[in-house]
């Protein structure tokens, strides 16, 4: 492993922050005596390629500077190896780094945090979802979720959050139950008519929407949000406690627990940290220890 610390950047997360946080976060690291480089891919394919090969080379760190979005990428070349991450977030959601603590947009405090980890060689071991051969870190989303997410994709106009506003806004006027077929751990079958389901291998989504408030991102378990089948009127009324995890003590919500789980709908596409997996069925896996991240609260 050499000493060299690879900084893993999204010059256009949250808008253009993660081209300016690379300096202030790279500042902090040099500062601490840390050599620096810095990888840009032309595009995610370019990007992940060059973070692997960080990572074949022996850096001794990948630091993911951007949103969700940049993480997922990292985690894909980090994931099962001796490899640590490190997370200067500066996207829009940012919902890993807020699970675990870390700082969130104040790049040099993030820079900083991950120079003292490496200084005192302080990681956590955390788990991580794993569909097919793609890793994820937060939450599995489908149904009404799911389906804003590909209207909002499919929309040239708005820019930014206001575009998934809308198609929220299109989608509840449109949406209907989805009849899922959940399997758990292989043997145990829930048919049942959701909202949708969400699989939380860490507690938030779309910026801090606890929907799975619970989740443990250290106890190899998913948590498994229902929603069931709710009204336009009950989903307006229960989607503004998601924010602070009130929702799963509404009578159409439930949460269940396992390793493995396959989700089953019709017409319904999964999306893992924000990024398309594709069409249901889907198998996530929950990985223990699968992944070491650099800050603070490590042992």
């Amino acid at each position: 492993m050499t000493s060299e610390i690879t900084l893993f950047v999204n010059p256009t997360a949250g808008r253009g922050r993660g081209a300016h946080a690379a300096q202030p976060a790279a500042s902090a690291l040099r500062a601490a005596g840390f050599s620096v480089r810095t990888v840009i891919g032309e595009d995610s394919a370019d990007a992940l390629r060059r973070a692997r090969d960080a990572v074949d080379a022996g850096t001794r760190a990948l630091i993911a500077v951007g949103g969700d979005g940049m993480v997922s990428l990292a985690l894909q070349a980090v994931a099962r190896t001796p490899t640590p991450l490190g997370v200067v977030a500066v996207g829009t959601g940012n919902d890993f780094a807020r699970s675990l603590g870390l700082p969130v947009r104040d790049p040099a405090a993030a820079g900083k945090a991950i120079a003292d980890a490496l200084d005192a060689g302080r990681t956590r071991e955390v788990d991580l979802g794993r569909v097919g051969k793609t890793w994820f870190g937060t939450v599995l989303a489908s149904g009404f979720d799911s389906r804003v997410n590909d209207r909002g994709n499919r929309m040239r106009w708005p820019a930014g959050r206001l575009k998934y506003d809308l198609a929220m806004i299109a989608e509840l006027a449109a949406f209907r139950p989805v009849p899922y077929r959940i399997t758990l751990d292989g043997n145990e079958v829930r048919e049942v008519d959701a909202t949708l389901v969400a699989v939380g291998n860490g507690p938030s989504y779309g910026g801090g929407m606890k929907i799975c408030a619970r989740a443990d991102m250290h106890d190899g378990l998913f948590d498994v949000t229902v929603v069931g089948d709710c009204s336009r009127t009950t989903l307006l009324k229960v989607f503004p406690k998601v924010y602070k995890g009130t929702h799963l003590d509404h009578p159409e919500v439930t949460v269940v627990r396992a390793a493995k789980v396959e989700l089953a709908a019709p017409d319904v596409t999964g999306y893992a940290d924000g990024e398309q997996l594709g069409g249901l069925p889907l198998t996530a896996e929950c990985v223990p220890r699968a992944v070491r991240v650099l800050g603070p609260g490590g042992p």
